[in-house]
């Protein structure tokens, strides 16, 4: 059948009215439109929809059962309706989020206060290492990600929404955990246990010690920061880490932040995702959430260091 909505909704009118007359003006149709309309419903069944009783018209079998369809199928377009309403409205929406490994510290705080604020919103949440993320936005798998600096070339626009400081940790019982002070030089003679060559966090690493002219002393790789932490908490070395990450250690005071001439190195938390990217209103207005409130939700001014987070020169 080849039955259009408009031809349903006359269909519905009539029933209600009873009346072919009035049921054009109801709908502002002339009545040989309304006729018209039935006419060309019942060629395509096959069977009469109405029966004449004086002026008065009554559904016949056929009419009822296309009468229940027409009303189920006005009722779920009423739905969809607000539903897309209610996206306007920002009451319900998707969000897919992917995110850094050492985002993962944080991020949950934003999304539960953001979830406060929209408490219908889905959101998916994935976590990566930095080549997965730029993977998910090359493929547009994602519709946004918490990431350090995006690199050129990928067609991404990144928008920095908070600090990242990162610090460099050692064990307590390490020597130069009770120092005041202690030397870049002093510092890369260290052993030290660092992310893997791609990881965001390494590259600022090596580039910080590339521009004070030295090298690290690498003695362990690690793809997490978990394991960074675990392995310098056995005294295995040295690790630099973001700030975000060691809060709880720091409290326990299984670890300590060592106080090193130019740090901590402070990077920033991106939202990144595709030039040109035209969001849906629940994602667009996690980006703005973020920007807006994520220096306040995350406080790292209670993490019981004495170092003092400057810019990177």
């Amino acid at each position: 059948m080849n039955i259009t909505l408009k031809q349903l909704r006359t269909l519905e009118t009539i029933v209600e009215e009873q009346s072919y007359t009035a049921a054009a003006k109801t709908l502002f149709m002339t009545q040989p439109a309304v006729s018209m309309q039935i006419k060309q419903m019942e060629e395509q069944i096959g069977l009469p929809l109405f029966e004449r009783d004086g002026k008065q018209v009554t559904p016949t079998e056929a009419g009822k059962e296309l009468l229940y369809y027409a009303q189920n199928i006005r009722q779920q377009l009423n739905e969809a309706a607000n539903v897309i309403e209610e996206l306007k409205g920002l009451k319900r929406g998707k969000l897919h989020l992917t995110m850094a490994s050492t985002a993962n510290y944080f991020a949950p705080q934003l999304i539960a206060a953001f979830h406060h604020e929209y408490p219908a919103a889905k959101v998916t949440l994935d976590v990566a290492n930095r080549r997965g993320l730029l993977d998910a936005l090359d493929q547009n798998r994602t519709d946004m990600v918490i990431m350090g600096r995006p690199p050129e070339g990928h067609k991404l626009l990144g928008t920095p929404f908070m600090d990242n400081p990162l610090v460099a940790i050692a064990a307590p019982s390490h020597p130069l955990a009770s120092r005041r002070h202690i030397t870049l030089h002093e510092l890369a003679d260290k052993p030290f246990i660092v992310r893997e060559q791609d990881s965001g966090t390494r590259i600022a690493v090596e580039r910080f010690f590339a521009r004070h002219e030295l090298s690290l002393n690498i003695g362990m790789e690690m793809n997490r920061s978990e394991a960074i932490k675990q392995a310098v908490m056995a005294e295995l070395g040295i690790g630099i880490v973001s700030l975000h990450t060691i809060e709880m250690e720091l409290a326990l005071k299984r670890l300590v932040v060592l106080n090193v001439e130019d740090f901590p190195i402070l990077r920033h938390w991106y939202i990144v995702h595709r030039e040109g990217k035209r969001f849906a209103a629940i994602p667009d207005a996690f980006k703005t959430f973020v920007l807006h409130h994520a220096e306040q939700l995350i406080d790292i001014s209670h993490f019981g260091t004495t170092t003092t987070i400057t810019p990177e020169q």
